[in-house]
């Protein structure tokens, strides 16, 4: 047996949109420990608190939350032409 060196943590973020959105307002470029605080501070679920305790800490600034989360969907995901309403 050998041990595998991309073994993934037993415990894995899960985000959705509605979690995602809770750190739209935050203070984009931030830390792990800003977004944290942050979080804590603005009452975001506890599941926002975990998967930012998930996070690797390596002193990394994240520029907005497609770092955190490369899916989370922008405006250009929705096909909505505001200027046909």
């Amino acid at each position: 047996m050998h041990a595998n060196k991309n073994r993934v943590n037993l415990k894995t973020m899960y985000w959705t949109l509605e979690l995602a959105s809770k750190l739209e307002d935050a203070p984009w470029p931030a830390t792990k420990d800003e977004l944290i605080d942050y979080a804590t501070r603005s009452g975001a679920p506890l599941e926002v608190l975990e998967n930012l305790q998930e996070i690797e800490d390596d002193g990394e600034v994240y520029e907005s939350i497609e770092d955190i989360w490369p899916d989370y969907p922008t405006k250009d995901d929705f096909l909505w032409n505001e200027d046909e309403y």
